[in-house]
């Protein structure tokens, strides 16, 4: 597809000349290299090329012949801004033994309604026997379409020179703000692509009265065009914005904003606005920043849409110059605050500008994040292409860092050529010559390589991922990627690089991965951890985990890719980021950072993806939304994730939030299953001091929770809980124990190792010691502004601050252990299953509902649903909105505000469609269950078989379960159920699902 576009666009468009570093610097063609630099022939017959037979600087001049008009001559689409003024000059000469002639310079243009007019800008007399200077000035001011720029001679067959060619604006057109809006009812120099059809038109407009309609589009990338080329500078940013909307009989579409860009002929194209989703009859704003990183001879901006060629409107086209602010000087540089080499990743724009000074000032380590990716280095067999990757290396050495290379072998973002018609034997040749091409040339130079990158997929059973490097030639594709790596550069630190490192079951599959390789001999000398996180999951004590588990093998260890999303799902957007969501997410640096301090010896690089928040890819997956994982904000400035690095006393406390659900647990330092139905909210470590917390409302009073790490025992160890001001101290050791609050405290119990204290009437507590610390459950008065604070004797100390709310009690179900036949009906073994019943209204307060029994065997689930519903519909083209059951399975029950890779949404309709939701893909979930259905009156029956190979099944374990029942009336959902869930976002987290406990009988 790319070859058709680079095809048409350059047998429709005009190229243009080389960029200077700024825009608004003169723009010079001085054809010394080798190319026309965008000049064409003007007439039939004429031909424009580049010579070394003659040159007023340099060595080259470019040379028209063939001509046998006046007119004819070389041309280039001019790059004339309507209301700026230039200045042109030119050096000409006549070719040897032709007479003098009088050579000028023209423009052609066509104004908006008016005819054709040619504008003369500079002439003179030019012989064969030196060269003559031609100069003058050019404006216009009237809406003009075809602007062009030409060299014409009074001799109509006359040959002649041109060289050293410079147009100078006397403005800064890269700073004047581009708009259109169609109202004049012209296209306002908007083309078309390829064969679209481009036309004003008054039947839609997003503001005023008209819009230009797109149609007869031939392709998903033709469509509406805007040059721009003269309108950036390099190394500036840009605002974009366009709204869209769709065209008649057009009944959905995702559209988005690109840029086409093009040097010495070879087109680039480069997404502003990734395609969104544009409803029939809504005007959807695309709106995002560029910023400008070649030297260019061709600059376009284009909408386009992800697939399909139906018909849309385009309105108030906006593009704009973003002037940056200074990078803040009077603060502490990152690399100075951290003892390891503090990296940041970068493409080629983040190089340039106030981006390049903020790299420089913080960071002592770049990442090229996709110029040294396969796609970009070989994208075709043995055409290797380093400009991009030469320019970032260079730039990191002349700043002294350290560089990442990233990466030889992936399954993503590699051409098709390379997997193309191999077998295990070429395709480990084609890897080694690319591997050894890329390591040789940056030998010296690169420090450290991601040899491979995301081979693991934990839902494997051998732990490794069905990429077609392993399909087609096993684990041989990484030790051929290793080996040759140091074959080229014995001095490089060559790493396996993963994300989800954190989560126990791909930390365990890659760990047991590298074990192997490394005694094999295959040279790994370190493991990448990525650490795409989010704001509250996973904990900070999973990432110190990872790192742990890995300094058992000797490797090296680096945090390659961190970023933290303020998002916990993939669904939520923002249009303006909470405040108190950023301080959050600088405690949250702050806590990971504890960890990396801590686990300096075994960490020898921390890197964040991106330097700042407006160059994050985040911005635009999993989806298009406002995002900001990144350490300074899109002006970069400073943000509280950054103090949370270099000095956590400026941050803001956070505004943390727990519910209590309603429960009655035991107070005896014993974890009995109620506590059990939801996982601890952490409390950060400090020194060798952490925490886990929970709360419990009810109407005797606020029962908490503290599980305490902390493998040294003081006199001075305590929990102190304090509600809306009133503090309840809790101390470790026997007989010391001392409870503040109202009344008397008195022990009432000393058994052991248990002990329990209480007061007189009112609050008590009990204290058990555990393997790794101890355990501190205590009853007390009902609040809502609560402090959690764990202390040592040594004097180190970490806390929970936020507000307790209380909340309906977790429903707690069972499965007992049956075998069910999978047939849709009712059979013997569900009667050993408890029935629970949808009554927890989300939508709407009557309709379909359901009974819900549950079983187990082996790793398998089974779910029966009974649904009462008697008018059965599937109407509707979305799935949520036709009659159907939904079953909510979470294997750990870790009740996050998102889903793990394991957590699946699992919809039946009551035909038996089956569709499932999870992750953005649900990739790990989706083939995982089966389903019958049966009609029968009244209503209808589903029966599923969920498989869980992600965890051991046996009586105990207890998974996060809901069931929702939806039901349709046509083709719209008018009511919906739930058993637990009672916040309508059982699709997007886990946390408010019930609980499922698996019985023997």
């Amino acid at each position: 597809m790319r070859t058709l576009r680079a095809l048409v666009a350059a047998a429709l468009l005009c190229l243009v000349p080389a960029l200077s570093a700024h825009a608004a610097a003169d723009l010079a063609y001085d054809f010394e290299n080798g190319t026309t630099q965008g000049w064409g022939p003007r007439g039939d017959g004429v031909s424009v090329t580049v010579t070394p037979d003659a040159a007023h600087g340099g060595t080259s001049s470019l040379l028209t012949a063939g001509r046998t008009a006046t007119w004819h001559g070389a041309s280039i689409s001019a790059p004339f801004v309507r209301g700026v003024g230039y200045t042109v000059t030119a050096y000409a000469r006549q070719v040897s033994g032709r007479p003098a002639a009088t050579i000028a310079l023209t423009v052609q243009r066509t104004p908006t309604g008016g005819s054709t007019t040619y504008e003369r800008v500079a002439a003179a007399t030019v012989t064969d026997g030196g060269w003559t200077r031609l100069s003058g000035n050019y404006l216009f001011t009237a809406e003009s379409a075809d602007v062009q720029l030409y060299a014409e001679s009074s001799d109509a067959t006359g040959e002649f020179y041109l060289d050293d060619i410079v147009v100078t604006p006397l403005g800064d057109p890269t700073r004047e703000p581009v708009s259109s809006d169609f109202e004049d009812g012209t296209a306002q120099d908007w083309a078309p692509r390829a064969a679209a059809t481009l036309l004003p038109s008054a039947e839609a407009a997003h503001a005023g009265s008209r819009s230009l309609a797109v149609s007869g589009r031939s392709a998903s990338w033709d469509g509406p065009a805007l040059n721009v080329f003269g309108r950036m500078a390099k190394g500036d940013k840009y605002a974009l914005s366009v709204w869209v909307r769709l065209g008649p009989e057009a009944t959905a579409g995702r559209l988005g904003l690109s840029i086409e860009r093009r040097t010495g002929g070879t087109p680039s194209y480069e997404r502003v606005v990734s395609p969104k989703d544009v409803p029939a009859g809504e005007w959807v704003q695309l709106s995002g920043t560029y910023t400008l990183a070649y030297d260019v001879d061709f600059l376009s901006v284009y909408v386009e849409s992800d697939t399909g060629t139906f018909p849309f409107y385009l309105d108030d086209f906006s593009m704009k110059y973003i002037q940056p602010k200074p990078i803040q000087t009077d603060i502490p540089a990152l690399k100075d605050k951290v003892p390891f080499v503090m990296g940041s990743a970068l493409t080629r724009p983040d190089a340039l500008g106030v981006h390049g000074e903020l790299l420089a000032r913080h960071f002592s380590g770049v990442t090229p994040g996709n110029e040294l990716k396969w796609d970009a280095t070989e994208p075709r067999e043995g055409e290797f292409t380093f400009a991009d990757g030469d320019f970032l290396v260079d730039f990191a050495t002349r700043h002294g860092m350290t560089i990442r290379g990233h990466t030889l072998a992936w399954h993503s973002q590699t051409p098709d050529w390379v997997f193309q018609n191999a077998d295990k034997e070429l395709l480990l040749k084609r890897l080694e010559t690319h591997v050894r091409t890329l390591v040789t040339r940056y030998k010296g130079k690169i420090a450290a390589w991601d040899v491979v990158n995301e081979v693991v997929d934990e839902n494997q059973p051998d732990g490794l991922r069905r990429s077609k490097w392993y399909e087609i030639a096993g684990l041989d594709f990484i030790r051929t990627a290793f080996r040759v790596a140091h074959e080229a550069d014995p001095d490089a630190k060559l790493f396996i690089n993963d994300y989800n490192t954190e989560f126990p079951r791909k930390r365990e599959a890659l760990y047991t991965l590298v074990k192997r390789l490394k005694a094999e001999g295959v040279p790994i000398d370190g493991v990448g951890h990525q650490l795409h996180l989010n704001i509250e999951h996973p904990p900070a004590s999973s990432v110190e985990a990872t790192i742990e588990r890995f300094a058992t093998l000797g490797v090296d260890q680096q945090i390659t890719e961190l970023d933290v999303s303020v998002y916990t799902d993939f669904v939520s957007s923002y249009d303006t980021i909470p405040p108190e969501l950023l301080v959050q997410q600088g405690h949250r640096y702050k806590e990971l950072f504890d960890v990396f301090r801590r686990q300096a010896a075994k960490l020898s690089s921390v890197t964040v993806w991106g330097e700042s928040d407006d160059v994050s890819w985040l911005r635009s997956w999993p989806i298009p939304r406002l995002n900001a994982p990144l350490l300074f904000d899109d002006d970069l400035q400073a943000k509280p994730a950054y103090w949370g690095v270099v000095d956590p006393s400026r941050l803001a406390p956070p505004v943390r939030r727990l519910e209590a659900p309603a429960g009655t647990p035991k107070v005896d330092g014993r974890r009995d299953l109620e506590w059990d139905l939801l996982p601890d909210s952490p409390i950060a470590r400090v020194g060798d001091v952490s925490a886990g917390f929970q709360a419990r409302s009810s109407g005797k009073g606020l029962y908490v929770l503290a599980e305490v790490t902390d493998p040294t025992a003081g006199k001075d160890d305590r929990v102190t809980f304090t509600v809306d001001g009133t503090s309840y101290v809790v101390k470790r050791t026997g007989g010391s124990y001392v409870v503040q609050g109202t009344g008397t405290p008195y022990v009432v119990e000393r058994t052991g190792t248990s002990y329990a204290v209480g007061w007189t009437g009112g609050p008590k507590a009990a204290v058990r010691p555990t393997p790794t610390g101890y355990r501190v459950e205590a009853l007390i008065a009902t609040g809502t502004n609560t402090d959690v604070t764990v202390s040592d004797s040594a004097g180190a100390s970490t806390s929970w601050t936020g507000k307790v709310t209380a909340a309906p009690a977790v429903k707690l179900a069972s499965a007992a252990h049956r075998t069910p036949v999978l047939d849709g009906a009712v059979d013997r073994a569900w009667t050993a299953a408890p029935e629970i019943r949808t009554a927890t209204w989300i939508q709407g307060t009557s309709g379909a509902t359901a009974k819900v029994r549950s079983l187990w065997s082996g790793s398998t689930l089974y779910v029966l649903a009974q649904v009462a519903d008697p008018t059965l519909s599937e109407e509707s083209p979305n799935s949520w909105e036709q009659d159907s059951v939904e079953i909510f399975v979470d294997p750990g029950n870790g009740k996050t505000k998102g889903y793990e890779d394991d957590d699946g949404q699992y919809r039946i309709s009551f035909s038996g469609r089956i569709t499932v939701g999870g992750t953005f893909d649900a990739g790990g979930v989706k083939d995982h269950v089966k389903a019958v259905t049966r009609t029968v009156p009244g209503g209808y029956v589903v029966e599923a078989a969920i498989d869980l190979p992600t965890i051991t099944l046996a009586p105990g374990t207890l998974l996060g379960f809901d069931a929702q029942v939806n039901d349709a009336t046509g083709t719209a959902r008018t009511s919906a159920v739930t058993w637990n869930d009672n916040t309508g976002r059982s699709y997007l987290d886990t946390s408010h699902w019930g609980v499922l406990r698996l019985t023997q009988g």
